[in-house]
């Protein structure tokens, strides 16, 4: 785990919503610079390396936006909404189009469909059957703000938008949440965040914990059904900004995420880079925890055999002695500071425990190699059983800082993360600060969005 701490004013607008989840990047300070980007990188797992992938006439620049992948058409890649800040955070406006990526043909299509949802960023989709299905989100303008908890279907077959009503009780309006398709047709949405003012200028956030399981009634596709979960198990303690992926064997994997501690005029807290299972079939978490390398294995099981019957304590260095170990990552802050993170972990075992012969097996392991730092907002994928982490952000102080790095783990194994692409200080590039406020350039590639303070609804490129 990572701590942060931040004990300062909390101003209005994006840059406080989602608690550093769906982190915003306007209305920052005139001597930060935020960028977004429209490019398509692709990741070879076989031969380890990046392609930038340049296609003509893609979305907009944004981030919080959401993409799913569909075996359609021989593989699509669909895009909808999000945000758009300028440099400067003068401009600031939500997306409600939506865009596919061809990817037999290497081309961008925008979809024009009427009835979707409105523009919003924060909102969760996913693939079901042969529809995407999206909810939540929020939407902020100079004004004011509004989360939702709607539900809309879009048909992957008339390229057409429905907005579901489905009965029981659902979640609460909240954006970032997670959601995934359970084995037996359902949909699961899980935790998420919200805010509401308390006095002026100043709002308090609210970390949801709840699950809600989303289901066709009675097996109709044009009728739903929302049912609380109260799952069993080792549960994720309450946090922000996690990633999901689907495991294997149809269980879905949680990493990572911040624990933000909100006050009426400060915020601490502190990430995470542990992994949980949620198993659908059995509404039960699991802790994911690492076994080490078998080589290590095999060498303490033969220093164990070697030790005199009722022997004295192991020597310096054994298993028996192996107390928490750090590792100090160095990585560069937005400012272009190189800032050090630390990371402890745990010794192996537990003194004065009784074990188990699982628990046995991970103390001889030892402790399994440091993997992703502690982070939120990572972008998780698996392929083949293997899980990769990449990015992500952190925070030391008041400086934010942006990951580039690449991990994996065999879901199958569980016994050591592998870093693909390591954080290089010497690598990165960052932009001087500058006490210029006349930074209101022209946007480019920006078409299509429209200024909140024109209209709330109409900030798509789509209609």
């Amino acid at each position: 785990m990572g701590k942060k701490g931040k004990k300062e004013k909390k101003g209005r607008g994006a840059e406080k919503t989602a608690a550093k989840m769906e982190k915003k990047v306007s209305k920052r300070s005139r001597k930060e610079e935020t960028f977004l980007y429209n490019e398509l990188y692709v990741y070879n797992i076989r031969k380890d390396t990046w392609t930038k992938v340049d296609i003509p006439s893609p979305p907009p620049r944004r981030c919080a936006h959401q993409a799913v992948v569909v075996p359609q058409g021989g593989g699509q890649l669909w895009v909808f909404g999000g945000e758009f800040a300028s440099p400067n955070g003068e401009q600031f406006y939500h997306y409600k189009d939506l865009w596919v990526l061809h990817l037999a043909t290497k081309t961008w299509e925008q979809v024009k469909s009427t009835g979707g949802p409105s523009g919003r960023s924060g909102h969760r989709m996913v693939a079901w059957k042969r529809q995407l299905i999206l909810f939540g989100g929020f939407h902020e303008s100079t004004r004011d703000y509004i989360y939702y908890n709607d539900v809309y279907a879009f048909n992957l077959d008339t390229f057409t938008w429905s907005k579901l009503s489905p009965s029981g009780t659902g979640p609460t309006p909240r954006s970032g949440c997670q959601m995934s398709v359970t084995p037996q047709g359902g949909i699961v949405v899980y935790g998420g965040y919200s805010k509401q003012r308390v006095k002026k200028d100043v709002d308090k956030g609210t970390r949801h914990s709840d699950m809600f399981l989303l289901k066709p009634e009675d097996g109709r596709e044009d009728k739903w059904v929302w049912t609380r979960m109260n799952p069993s198990g080792v549960k994720p303690t309450p946090r922000s900004g996690f990633s999901v992926a689907m495991a294997p064997n149809h269980q879905t994997l949680f990493f990572g995420g911040v624990c933000d501690e909100e006050e009426e005029e400060s915020l601490s807290g502190e990430f995470f880079n542990d992994l949980y299972f949620y198993d659908a079939t059995r509404n039960r978490w699991f802790e994911g925890q690492l076994k080490g390398p078998k080589s290590e294995k095999k060498k303490r099981r033969q220093g164990r055999k070697e030790e005199p019957e009722g022997g004295s304590k192991p020597a310096c260095g054994g298993a028996g002695t192996q107390g928490p170990v750090q590792v100090v990552k160095e990585v560069v802050a937005e400012d272009g500071t190189v800032v050090t993170i630390k990371q402890v972990l745990a010794a192996p075992g537990s003194v004065g425990q009784p074990r188990s012969e699982d628990e046995d097996s991970l103390e001889e392991a030892g402790s399994p190699a440091p993997g992703p730092c502690p982070r939120s907002n990572a972008m998780l994928a698996v392929k083949h059983g293997m899980l990769y982490v990449y990015g992500g952000m952190f925070e030391a102080g008041d400086r934010q800082v942006t990951l580039s790095d690449l991990h994996c783990l065999d879901l199958h194994r569980m016994e050591a993360w592998k870093a693909l692409v390591e954080m290089d200080p010497e690598t990165q590039e960052w932009l001087e600060e500058t006490d210029s406020e006349e930074d209101s350039e022209e946007v480019e590639g920006a078409e299509g969005g429209v200024d909140d303070d024109d209209s709330g609804e109409e900030s798509g490129a789509g209609d």
